[in-house]
């Protein structure tokens, strides 16, 4: 193992066009009690992330990261405990009463769902729904927040606006759908925008010129963007940093030109050699990651990936903490590997030449 530069497992601080972060968390908790039992669904999750910045947050499902994101929103249900600090721009999100967290939400962070054909209301028009979102934060009147709800649409890239303006969700596609989600969670000029597997529903092309949208409005907005997924392809085409997860922890993080060319922690390489790669040969059996992530109500003894780890020895019985080994680049594992894949990771998407032609106009 290399030397270790430091062990206070501060989170890494790479990427952005600031230098100030405009979200610092750290050392957050979060803790359910559900039948008696006491589930740890995250545990000291600490980053960072400044205006203009992606960072990506990975891991496999259960691993902690929606729930990480929806503490910070204060969206978990009552039988969460939330500890630790999330400082939004010198407000503290963590302990915040639901009156003021819904003076927060939405107005300096925002979030983007998965499935918008949930999110959005399907008896209220598409406009009046970004109207609402609009007038909820801001003192204005109806025609002026339309007049913005029309910018919004423009502002998403969704073509002929002011006849989406008043259709309904179900005359639109799904890409469509989504960037209305966007325009709406973009309402009032958010700090932080959290998008939580906003594309992992969509095809390939159209998850393409999502990403390249929000890439573009975090370039043109400064907008901070926290992109939550399981797909390390879209993290290594688009994210400037890369946090990846597991059991509620925090394993591996770094700039991504960094993580994805040294690949230290063992379930980040497994998360890589999952991903289909073009250039296998068809009908090869695909990668997978043998056993089950751990339950989270049991205690876990040691590294929580050594019952599935390779690399696993007796001395990762103890847990390894997460340190800065590189500069930059932090890992919790006794037994790194070395070195990326002999090749990258694929998505099906370009993150230098993405789709963005428009959509092709669905059916009323």
């Amino acid at each position: 193992m290399s030397t270790t530069m430091t062990i206070t497992p501060e989170p890494a601080t790479t990427g952005g066009n600031g230098d100030k972060p405009i979200l610092s968390v750290r050392d957050l908790h979060v803790t359910f009690t559900r039948a008696g039992k006491r589930i740890r669904a995250a545990k000291g999750v600490s980053f960072d992330v400044r205006p203009g910045q992606m960072l990506a947050i990975i891991g496999e499902s259960g691993s902690g990261k929606s729930v990480t994101v929806r503490a910070l929103m204060g969206l978990l249900p009552p039988s969460a405990k939330v500890s630790g600090s999330a400082d939004l721009d010198g407000r503290e999100l963590v302990g915040l009463s639901d009156r003021k967290m819904r003076l927060v939400r939405g107005q300096e962070i925002s979030m983007v769902f998965q499935d918008p054909a949930r999110s959005l209301n399907p008896t209220m028009s598409v406009g009046a729904q970004i109207v609402e979102s609009v007038r909820t934060h801001r003192p204005i009147g109806r025609k002026d927040a339309a007049a913005r709800a029309i910018e919004l649409l423009k502002l998403v890239r969704l073509p002929a606006p002011e006849k989406r303006f008043h259709q309904y969700p179900h005359q639109l596609s799904g890409g469509m759908r989504q960037r209305v989600m966007i325009a709406i969670a973009l309402a009032s000029d958010p700090k932080v925008l959290i998008a939580d597997e906003a594309t992992t529903a969509l095809d390939v092309t159209t998850q393409a010129q999502i990403m390249e949208l929000l890439v573009d409005l975090r370039e043109r907005l400064g907008t901070a963007v926290i992109m939550i997924s399981h797909d390390l392809g879209l993290a290594a085409s688009y994210a400037d940093e890369v946090l990846v997860m597991y059991a509620g922890q925090v394993v591996e993080q770094a700039e991504t030109s960094e993580l994805f060319a040294n690949v230290r922690m063992p379930y980040t390489r497994a998360l890589l050699e999952a991903i289909p790669q073009v250039s296998r040969p068809s009908h090869s059996a695909l990668t997978v990651i043998g056993g089950h992530p751990p339950d989270p109500s049991q205690r876990i003894e040691g590294c929580p990936f050594r019952p599935r780890c390779v690399r696993a020895t007796e001395t990762c019985v103890t847990a390894p903490a997460l340190q800065e080994h590189e500069a930059g680049h932090w890992y919790a594992c006794w037994h790194p590997v070395t070195g990326a894949l002999t090749e990258g990771p694929a998505s099906g998407i370009d993150g230098e030449h993405g789709v963005v032609e428009p959509e092709e106009e669905p059916r009323s």
